[in-house]
């Protein structure tokens, strides 16, 4: 069993709102005559190709189980918002949910090395480090906070879009105002090409950009395109700063509530539904940088070297964190794999 830890930054009215559903709802994981059903609630629109890689998930799951283990899928923010979900899950209210990893920097820091810029050469050797050893160890970062990384889903890379011009240099982000993620590592990349990093609820940036609070964001074109931000940011330089994964968890609780045959099951659907979620990534981003670009944003594709030359630094200021500047070192060390990702964990 974890030792006991502190709910990071933890909501107190959502704590207790939380304990009140564990008495009037089902928990995560509940028996239903032979049945299990397990509660996987997450953010996303039902279009989503996160959302239809937990839907083929959750068929694989009833297939192999035979119906005795089913996954009920709550999308579109319908039990709370990602993070409100995160801490549903460390109470076993709710079973699974997938999480950015920069979100669970906060429960588990060595995660951070994720969402570095540019620590991953290349999507393939982003895709070899996810699927290799570090890979594995990282899925299981978040256990002393009962979250149990089950597999990756990619969420691309993440690049620049801006209301009022484009950003081809680290020098167009002088002065600017840029939305980020509540990341730490976020905000010291965009102060180190020169903008103010401003952390703000995905559900506000829209308005956000809109009414001049923030001058951009960033984002991967699929969930740019779908937020419909193209809308009111008619620049998107594709600089692609980041490739940060989401992790699909799962509640230690639930999972230590599995026997060993279902706990197979469900890593096997989990590794399955990665591979297809992939293949749906590379088709949502073509599509949604062809649907931009009819809406009349100017995508561009600026030159990384500047960017990355600008943000190394921050490397070197993992050194006073020992397993933090390991993984770093580790992970520029892994070699592309040829044959490109298995997705197994």
């Amino acid at each position: 069993m974890p030792a006991p830890c502190r709910f990071p930054q933890l909501n107190r009215p959502l704590y207790l709102c939380a304990l009140l559903l564990l008495l009037c709802l089902a928990p995560g994981c509940q028996e239903i005559s032979k049945t299990k059903h397990i509660k996987l609630a997450h953010s996303l629109e039902v279009s989503h190709p996160v959302h239809k890689a937990m839907v083929y998930l959750a068929e694989r799951v009833k297939e192999k189980s035979g119906g005795t283990l089913e996954i009920d899928i709550y999308p579109n923010s319908q039990l709370g918002s990602e993070r409100e979900s995160v801490e549903l899950l460390q109470i076993g209210s709710v079973g699974m949910t997938k999480v950015s990893a920069a979100t669970m920097e906060s429960f588990a820091p060595n995660l951070k090395v994720l969402s570095l810029p540019y620590i991953f050469r290349d999507k393939a050797h982003y895709l070899s480090v996810l699927d290799g050893e570090i890979g594995k160890e990282l899925l299981t970062e978040g256990e002393q906070y009962w979250l149990r990384g089950l597999t990756y889903y990619d969420a691309g890379s993440r690049s620049f879009y801006s209301a009022n011009k484009p950003i081809n240099t680290p020098s167009d982000l002088k002065g600017m105002k840029i939305r980020v993620q509540a990341s730490n590592t976020a905000i010291s990349m965009v102060n180190a090409f020169g903008g103010a990093a401003t952390p703000i609820s995905t559900g506000e940036i829209y308005t956000a950009l809109q009414q001049g609070v923030v001058d951009g964001a960033e984002n991967n074109p699929p969930t740019f395109y779908l937020s419909r931000h193209y809308e009111v940011a008619k620049y998107y330089s594709l600089n692609e700063h980041t490739m940060v994964p989401d992790i699909l968890l799962i509640s230690t609780k639930v999972w230590e509530n599995l026997s060993p045959q279902e706990r197979q099951w469900l890593q096997e659907a989990a590794d399955e539904s990665a591979v297809v979620q992939r293949e749906l990534w590379k088709k949502a981003e073509e599509e949604a940088l062809e649907e931009v670009k009819k809406a009349g944003v100017e995508v561009s594709y600026p030159d990384k070297e500047p960017f990355a030359k600008l943000v190394a630094p921050l490397f070197e200021s993992y050194k006073n964190e020992p397993e933090v500047y390991s993984l770093i070192q580790r992970i520029q060390a892994t070699q592309t794999t040829p044959a490109g990702s298995t997705a197994k964990h």
